[in-house]
């Protein structure tokens, strides 16, 4: 499966309002914290990779996920092949990474609303120390790419946002920029 996801820096308020013009249902409020990690064997940054322990809360309830994202697929959008599974403990998961020789980089934090929207998630980000997006995203084949990409752009402009302000840059990306 490929990820096909389209980013915006955008205000969040102004935005809420325009999903509920529009009858977008809200469909939960999460805090995330991922913890990223580069590998011994190759630099992540280099090969556009990712390796996050996530832990988010929801209603006080805490679930940790390992992910891995690999390259992006396309010039055109964020899309690309991502794993993703469960894991009983979170800090289990950072000492087995830990131990492998994997380092941690990062962590992001960042407050989520999510919404579902003419079959696309759309997502309110408030990042710690990075700022305020959207995200416009869905699950496909290979063969779906382009017209999930083409789909989001269409998401986009009924949001009042312009595909072309999209950001390709993860906001692990925007934070280490930001940092240096």
């Amino acid at each position: 499966m490929y990820e096909v996801e389209v980013k915006v820096a955008a205000d969040l308020a102004a935005v809420a309002e325009r999903l509920d013009e529009l009858g977008a249902t809200q469909t939960g409020d999460v805090v995330q914290v991922d913890t990223y990690y580069d590998a011994p064997h190759r630099d992540f940054a280099e090969t556009d990779e990712a390796l996050r322990v996530r832990r988010e809360t929801e209603a006080g309830d805490t679930e940790a996920r390992i992910t891995y994202k690999g390259p992006l697929v396309e010039a055109e959008s964020k899309t690309r092949e991502e794993e993703e599974t469960r894991v009983d403990d979170g800090e289990t998961a950072d000492a087995i990474f830990e131990n492998l020789g994997f380092s941690p980089v990062a962590t992001v934090e960042k407050d989520r609303r999510f919404y579902r929207y003419d079959g696309y998630t759309v997502t309110l980000d408030d990042v710690e120390g990075v700022g305020e997006f959207v995200e416009v995203e869905t699950e496909t084949d290979e063969d779906g790419v382009e017209a999930a990409r083409e789909g989001a752009y269409e998401v986009l402009r009924e949001l009042g946002l312009d595909p072309g302000d999209q950001t390709r840059t993860s906001y692990l990306g925007l934070l280490l920029e930001d940092s240096s």
